[in-house]
């Protein structure tokens, strides 16, 4: 009984399903183990324990019982990729174990009885902790791939019914949720694995994303429609690569062209061009500071005050209280966003026409004019080793072809912060990366902090 993934990597066709095709994986100290509730031809429970690099699985038609009476026959299949252990969503039809497979229980697992590394044993026992599955069980060979699996009389007690509880571990969701969720239709765009996984702490899917940036969409589209844009794509989720995306690859009427000099670059035009990005795993988005139709004459200006890390917060704040001083004075109306990172950003909205070479001198001068008054704080030296005990005061957003990160969009940054415009009363309320997905939300029920952007 050799660990082997090529029994289950033959049964897949896997330009057609979503399940990890995986690779022998080098196993912890601590074994995990998983339970799938699995609505196929016939509805059962997989239950799993990661061994040498592979998950040993059984199949169990009446899944797992914490009653030492109950015997439930667990039949065992072939090997699975250790990735699959937080594998959810549906297998098309035709398609081997075509259905649905809802994660209903994940943990560790300890093996108490002695097992050879080929997995050669008649009863086996161990001990499971998992978020509901807990305590020591056994699983007894019968006679080929058929088994027992038994709870122990230990003490420990759970569910009297397993199908009480019908909700997945990983996202909240019953079978019904994922089935119907599996392709998602969201402003004439398909939303394809919207169950896939991009932030794991919080849960946070594709489809929360393509949601919270649908309702976003009516204030985040006066700074982004008809401006170039880079894209932060993310196509595994924060934990895997990511890349800029700066050029159109698809024809979809809610993106633009533009052609320059140096190349072509693109540009949204309305939600449906929105959300067509984030079905592409674009997630986090930049901005230029002007748009499509007066490229030269740009009609933002943009200061990103980026800390030293060791710089209080206090003095942070003290910074961007300082430049919005030199803003007032300047008779230029500014507004504050925090950036999701580090610092926070200010933005303030031109009038008339202004150049690029214009917006760069006053940007500069202005950056200048803060570590000339105030030495000790500021300095426009973009090295860190200059930066200690300083705030950089960051004009070079203003140089076009810069971009900065445009407001109300997701950071690709742990916990999944949002770079939100706040009010300028909040700046002592508010961290930089305190605003983040569920919070953004919440706040686009409240009164819009920029509601006055450019009047």
């Amino acid at each position: 009984m050799e660990n082997d993934l090529k029994k289950y990597q033959e049964k897949r066709d896997f330009t057609k399903t979503k399940e990890p095709k995986g690779r022998k994986h080098k196993s912890n100290p601590k074994l995990r183990f998983c339970v799938q509730h699995h609505l196929a031809r016939k509805d059962h429970y997989d239950f799993r324990l990661e061994w040498n690099g592979v998950l040993k699985s059984w199949a169990v038609p009446k899944g797992p019982s914490y009653n030492p009476k109950d015997k439930r026959l667990a039949i065992m299949v072939e090997d699975h990729p250790f990735s699959y252990r937080t594998f959810e969503g549906t297998i098309p039809k035709g398609e081997y174990g075509g259905g649905t497979v809802m994660l209903w229980d994940e943990g560790y697992w300890k093996p108490t009885s002695k097992i050879n590394k080929s997995f050669k044993v008649d009863n086996l026992k161990f001990i499971l902790k998992g978020k509901r599955l807990k305590g020591a069980w056994s699983l007894v060979r019968l006679e080929n791939n058929n088994w027992l699996l038994i709870k122990e009389k230990d003490g420990a007690s759970g569910f009297d019914d397993i199908k009480k509880i019908n909700t997945s571990i990983k996202t909240g969701r019953t079978m019904t949720d994922i089935t119907k969720s599996d392709e998602v239709i969201i402003n004439k765009v398909t939303i394809t694995n919207p169950n896939k996984v991009i932030f794991k702490n919080p849960t946070i899917t594709k489809e929360d994303l393509v949601k919270y940036y649908k309702m976003a969409s009516t204030r985040m589209l006066p700074y982004l429609k008809n401006r170039i844009i880079s894209t932060v794509r993310a196509p595994e989720g924060i934990d895997k690569d990511k890349f800029y995306k700066k050029h159109l690859e698809t024809t979809n009427p809610g993106l633009g062209k533009v052609i320059l000099n140096d190349g072509d670059y693109y540009y949204i035009k309305n939600t449906t061009g929105l959300i067509s990005e984030v079905q592409m795993n674009s997630y986090e988005f930049h901005i230029w500071g002007s748009k499509v139709k007066k490229i030269d004459n740009p009609d933002l200006m943009v200061f990103d005050l980026d800390p030293d890390e060791k710089l209080p917060l206090t003095k942070l704040r003290q910074g961007v209280k300082d430049l919005k001083k030199i803003l007032d004075e300047l008779h230029l109306k500014s507004f504050l966003k925090v950036s999701g990172g580090k610092g926070y950003h200010i933005v303030v909205p031109l009038r008339g026409k202004m150049t690029w070479e214009k917006l760069e001198e006053t940007a500069q001068n202005i950056a200048l004019l803060m570590e000339a008054k105030w030495p000790n704080r500021y300095t426009t030296n973009m090295r860190k080793k200059n930066r200690k005990g300083k705030i950089f005061i960051d004009w070079m957003r203003n140089i076009q072809g810069s971009t900065f990160v445009a407001p109300y969009s997701v950071r690709l940054r742990e916990n999944c912060p949002v770079s939100f415009p706040i009010s300028w009363r909040e700046i002592d309320k508010i961290k930089p990366n305190e605003i983040t997905l569920n919070e953004a939300l919440k706040r686009l029920q409240k009164r819009d902090p920029w509601a006055n952007f450019g009047k």
